[in-house]
């Protein structure tokens, strides 16, 4: 047993066990296994440009390597956070000498969305003569992140996280080594770091490591959740605040509500607690929803998920977090409508497109004799004198503009009534016009 507690491996977990062929890599089976696309290249004999789409810590680099690897190319990886162009030319240049001894060279750029679009076309002649084999990794959808000219000449391929029993069978990979084959770890424990893992293979291994090497420390044989938690600590929140997954989960929540499913929504609002998000910023995205999506069919909606919001400055977290998951219910419950939503976005484009048109003089205030001489505010008909408090026939638009129609209230909740009463209105206008002619 001493021999466990004083065995210290130098290289990092991740790389120990970082994949060298195909059949190593865990997770990916639907790139990699027989027949797939990936294995169908190396196969092939062909090598292609490519970009690897998806979450950090999934193999994206593992990949790219094995592919360079398969191909006997020579690789060379950019990293575009700490690289620039003098990187990118050094990298040419070394791949122009390969070329001279027929050597293939596979040009390697992570986070490529990180480039500007300078620096993604600077890799386009070389990719289009031969030159280079380019392959990008990033973790934001390249649709939007990497210039169309690039994108155009790369095949995209989709990573997917890991999920529990891919991790499971990396976590058995672990503790197969020989010096961790004496510990145990307790099925509570790989659940929890499973879970903060969230289908991130680097994160989990590197979890696991810091927690091997806390019970080799302590001459601890047994891996528990307690064990875990303690070494952990806030490590185990894993929400990814920034990125495609942030906005990823924000949309499945604001969605969920939308489409009125309660538990979907909740699921979706205790994920995102779970790990991490800031509150505020939920309060805030809670009161969009209930002005976008329920409006006036329920102008309760809009007071209870400000009041959450309230709620939750008063109290703080985790009390206040009650709040907001209560008008998260309230909204997926609630009617829908986003009629004021749509008729507020048709009257600004309608306002653009009509300019600083002068408003009628009839609607405008007399405070001096002048404007009074000018017709200020002549035959304004106040309408609380009027039956009905309505002046049935007047305008309101400015000379020669029709009164666009866009708000429609939709027949759910409170703007069924809305409508109606708009209805009988028009009619008393009709009515009114009618006795004008």
């Amino acid at each position: 047993m001493q021999d466990l507690f004083t065995q210290t491996p130098s290289a990092p977990l991740a790389e120990r066990l970082r994949p060298q062929t195909l059949d190593e890599v865990i997770g990916q089976e639907h790139l990699t296994g027989a027949g797939k696309p990936l294995r169908i290249a190396l196969e092939s004999g062909v090598p292609h440009s490519m970009l690897l789409w998806g979450n950090p810590g999934i193999g994206k680099t593992t990949l790219a390597r094995i592919v360079a690897q398969g191909f006997g190319a020579q690789f060379l990886p950019l990293s575009a956070v700490f690289s620039g162009v003098k990187e990118i030319r050094e990298a040419i240049t070394k791949a122009e000498i390969a070329w001279q001894h027929q050597q293939r060279t596979i040009l390697f750029v992570d986070e490529v969305h990180r480039f500007n679009k300078s620096q993604q076309d600077a890799f386009l002649p070389h990719v289009e003569s031969g030159l280079i084999t380019f392959i990008g990794a990033t973790t934001e959808n390249p649709s939007f992140e990497v210039n169309p000219a690039l994108l155009s000449r790369a095949q995209v391929y989709v990573l997917k996280s890991l999920n529990e029993s891919s991790l499971k069978k990396l976590c058995d990979k672990v503790f197969r080594l020989p010096e961790y084959q004496n510990i145990i770890l307790h099925h509570d424990a790989q659940d929890l770091l499973i879970q903060s893992a969230d289908g991130d293979a680097r994160r989990f291994l590197n979890h696991i490591e810091q927690i091997l090497r806390a019970a080799i420390t302590q001459q601890n044989s047994e891996i528990t959740a307690e064990l875990a938690v303690q070494t952990l600590g806030e490590q185990i929140r894993r929400f990814d605040k920034g990125g495609e997954q942030f906005y990823n989960q924000i949309s499945a929540l604001h969605k969920s509500v939308r489409g009125s499913h309660p538990n979907a929504a909740l699921y979706w609002f205790c994920r995102m607690l779970d790990g991490g998000a800031d509150p505020r910023y939920l309060a805030r995205r809670i009161v969009r929803m209930a002005w976008e999506d329920i409006g006036l069919a329920d102008p309760r909606a809009l007071q209870i998920a400000n009041d959450a919001a309230s709620t939750f400055e008063r109290l703080g977290s985790p009390e206040g977090e009650l709040a907001l998951a209560q008008a998260v219910l309230y909204l997926a419950s609630a009617a829908k409508s986003n009629a004021g939503y749509v008729a507020y976005n048709q009257m600004r484009q309608f306002v653009r497109e009509h300019g600083s048109t002068a408003v009628p003089v009839h609607l405008c205030n007399a405070p001096t004799k002048l404007m009074q001489e000018l017709g200020y505010g002549r035959d304004y008909r106040y309408a609380h004198d009027e039956p009905n408090a309505y002046a049935a026939g007047e305008t309101y638009m400015p000379d020669g503009v029709d009164e666009p129609d866009f708000y429609q209230p939709v027949p759910r909740g409170l703007e069924i009534k809305i409508a109606e009463k708009l209805t009988w209105l028009r009619e008393l206008d009709r009515q009114a016009n009618q006795d004008d002619e």
